[in-house]
């Protein structure tokens, strides 16, 4: 009886090492396939232009706006309703709660959907719907220079920034909230830079300027 459980034994120790044989030999024949992998950081093609990050709907949602336009002298007659919504890494946004401002490699993704009114169960209002009319970045990379904006066709291939001289750029640093960025239009963001003491002096201008005209007082 004792013989016969020694020899038992034997046998599963001599199958369990042949069986760790046999799937260390399967290991080492399969492919290497790795998972793909998206990353959050700026990525740019050999000639300098900025690859479009595919998984940007993933990162943090900042805002929405609607129609909106910050040239008092441009009249952009659509035909239709515009939203615009706005994504930034993760890695920037937990930066930016933590000190006011946005750190190298940030990237703010605007996506511009047409919107809809006439649809399902919809009699009022507008909603987003999946027409995509624009894709735009503006990244603070400062080994290619500091803040850029990067324009994207509908295929969104990589793309060359736009010209320094655009009027965005200058739009952005005279009135930018906080570090050239509009963050005065993300609410939860706009409480943060409050508390840190960040405001830029273009934004707080703008503001007194605006509270002086809603008074009735020259602004000084």
């Amino acid at each position: 009886m004792g013989a016969r459980v020694e020899l038992t034994k034997g046998m599963a120790m001599r199958l369990l090492l042949l069986l760790s044989f046999s799937a260390l030999l399967m290991a080492q024949d399969s492919p290497n396939i790795a998972p793909a992998v998206h990353t959050n950081s700026p990525e740019y093609t050999s000639d300098g232009k900025l690859v479009f990050p595919p998984n940007y709907r993933e990162w943090i949602y900042l805002t929405t706006g609607m129609d909106m336009d910050y040239n008092p002298n441009l009249k952009m007659e659509m035909g239709h309703h515009m939203f615009d919504n706005v994504f930034v890494n993760p890695e920037a946004y937990k930066a930016f709660l933590a000190t006011g401002t946005w750190p190298d490699k940030t990237m703010l993704v605007l996506e511009g959907r047409m919107a809809g009114s006439k649809g399902s169960i919809n009699k009022a209002g507008q909603y987003q719907t999946v027409d995509i009319m624009a894709h735009s970045i503006h990244i603070k990379d400062e080994s290619h220079g500091g803040w850029a904006f990067y324009g994207y066709d509908d295929d969104l291939k990589p793309s060359h920034q736009i010209p320094k001289e655009a009027v965005c750029y200058s739009c952005h640093e005279q009135h930018g909230a906080v570090d050239t960025t509009f963050v005065q239009f993300y609410p939860t963001l706009l409480e943060v830079a409050k508390a840190k003491h960040t405001l830029a002096g273009g934004y707080l201008k703008d503001e007194a300027a605006n509270a002086a005209a809603d008074s009735g007082a020259k602004p000084h």
